[in-house]
């Protein structure tokens, strides 16, 4: 089995693929069913996975959508638990690639199974 580090990191590049990608199918396997996000600039908060595929929909049909990409630092598996955090830097680009907005972020993770899923992010903008 991968470190949970790899794992996790391997599951984030899947989400930030997803995102560019605009692929819905691929983000709910990625997120735990009570998953919560906390946003970065008005603390909007989208709780379960439904509600995020929904948010993210919404998102991929605008026409001049932003793509948001998450890029982790550093993560951290705790050693008496399947949890792990993901600590690191957020931007959202339009689809030219200017930065609109970015900040840093943390997610919480949890190893169900075999799979890490999603359990909670919350954003920080900084620009």
């Amino acid at each position: 089995m991968d470190s949970p580090e790899l794992a996790i990191r391997l599951r984030r590049a899947a989400f930030n693929r997803a995102l560019a990608e605009a692929d819905l199918a691929a983000i709910g396997p990625l997120l735990a069913p009570d998953v919560v996000l906390v946003a970065g600039t008005d603390s909007a908060l989208i709780v379960g996975r439904k509600a995020q595929v929904q948010t993210w929909k919404r998102e991929f049909a605008a026409r001049d959508r932003t793509v948001y990409v998450r890029l982790p630092d550093r993560v951290e598996a705790s050693p008496v638990a399947p949890l792990a955090m993901e600590y690191g830097a957020w931007r959202g680009e339009s689809l030219s690639g200017a930065t609109l907005a970015s900040g840093s972020y943390a997610a919480k993770w949890r190893r169900l199974g075999a799979d890490w899923l999603l359990e909670a992010e919350v954003f920080l903008t900084l620009g």
